[in-house]
């Protein structure tokens, strides 16, 4: 059975050079579609930004292997976890990520749809997302 993914809009951040100063960026709307439609997509999902092995293990894993999925024919590598824009910029910054493009999910509504939301409340993390892995390839 193949199934689509969730038809979501993501709420992100862009570098906007004609808005000038110390924070040149916009708010931008982003659709599965603009993700994923016409695309091969490797998804890594991830608990939550900053967490010890979300920072030293998985996401630095498909940063080392960014270059081989893409011999494979893979088009981009997302790292998605339910953060907002903001906190998935900085952690980018922090472990100095300019492959791998980083997707909040900050009101966790693909992790929803994609049944993956998990409460974490019992460690005051609130709604988190299962850590996870896909391909996507033309929204499937």
């Amino acid at each position: 059975m193949i199934s689509t993914v969730p038809d979501v809009i993501f709420k992100t951040r862009v570098r906007d050079e004609s808005i000038g100063g110390d924070n040149p960026f916009r708010w931008q709307d982003v659709s599965t579609d603009d993700i994923f439609k016409g695309k091969k997509i490797v998804v890594l999902a991830l608990p939550g930004a900053f967490t010890p092995t979300c920072s030293s293990k998985h996401l630095p894993g498909f940063v080392a292997k960014y270059q081989d999925l893409l011999d494979q024919g893979v088009d981009e590598v997302y790292c998605l976890s339910v953060n907002d824009a903001f906190v998935m910029f900085q952690w980018s910054k922090h472990l100095d990520i300019t492959n791998v493009k980083m997707l909040p999910d900050g009101n966790g509504e693909f992790t929803k749809a994609m049944g993956m939301l998990v409460k974490k409340d019992n460690v005051g993390f609130g709604s988190r997302s299962w850590r996870y892995s896909m391909i996507v390839d033309d929204c499937r």
